[in-house]
């Protein structure tokens, strides 16, 4: 149910109505001895530290017109970081209505809507096959508003903020608000799926599926690259210095897990 800037306005008390997105992505690469395992894992967490990590959740509370409250970061031995920000109420102007547009966000400009109680973490969690060759980079990230924006118009600003090979994408709404007769409203906004919140440019280099669940206000988008080139998989070389047979061998590898990834089973 799309509601008018009037009807919004007419709403009985604040709206509590509560929207979660986790967006968890999956930079995979092939590390072929103990060390180039150490030097990506090292990599990792140089690029993606608990500094940088701030920065971009920063950047998301600025685009979904949160406040900051409190920051509290950390990065873990031997490898990993975590960030979580409480945000709270921002500034509200009349470009709010664009909060309802079913558009991908900006990457980044600010974008201002109410909110309150909320807030945004993220985790890494870097790690390798024992010995397969197979490197894994993951970092989930979890906005929650209170109110009326939406934390998906950070979604498009998030994906560019990572390399991603694999993205798994969910939303949700709970709770409830009421109109001024009474009335429960259970979702203050149309959506039929994430994808709409995703550029083309951006939906053109994945192969994408959803399963919602629209009676229960539950949306959820699975992407992985449809381009492979073995290069951008190689740690610290590229697949010229490599046979042929190495070349199918470690191609293999890497979409299998990819694969396993974008469909939540491993495969013989």
């Amino acid at each position: 149910m799309e509601l008018t800037h009037q009807q919004r306005i007419e709403l009985h008390g604040f709206n509590n109505l509560t929207k979660s997105l986790s967006f968890n992505m999956y930079d995979i690469c092939y590390t072929k001895t103990k060390e180039e395992r150490e030097a990506y894992i090292d990599y990792i967490d140089e690029q993606y530290n608990a500094d940088r990590l701030t920065k971009i959740l920063s950047n998301v509370s600025d685009i979904i017109g949160a406040h900051i409250l409190n920051i509290a970061k950390q990065d873990y031995e031997p490898q990993g970081a975590s960030v979580t920000i409480l945000v709270s109420e921002g500034p509200v102007d009349d470009a709010k209505e664009e909060a309802f547009k079913e558009s991908p966000g900006p990457a980044p400009t600010a974008v201002v809507g109410a909110l309150d109680k909320s807030h945004i973490t993220v985790h890494t969690y870097p790690e390798y096959h024992p010995d397969d060759g197979i490197s894994t980079f993951r970092a989930d990230i979890d906005v929650a508003t209170c109110g009326e924006i939406s934390p998906l118009k950070a979604l498009n600003y998030m994906i560019q903020s990572f390399e991603t090979d694999v993205m798994v994408i969910d939303y949700r709404v709970r709770g409830f608000t009421r109109d001024v007769s009474g009335h429960k409203l259970f979702i203050d906004h149309e959506i039929n799926s994430i994808q709409n919140y995703i550029p083309d440019d951006v939906k053109d280099q994945y192969n994408m599926f959803d399963v919602n669940v629209y009676q229960e206000n539950l949306f959820n988008t699975k992407c992985k690259l449809n381009q492979f080139d073995l290069d951008n998989y190689l740690f610290g070389y590229t697949k010229d210095t490599l046979s042929k047979k190495e070349q199918e061998e470690i191609s293999h590898k890497l979409n299998k897990e990819m694969d396993e990834i974008f469909y939540g089973k491993n495969m013989s």
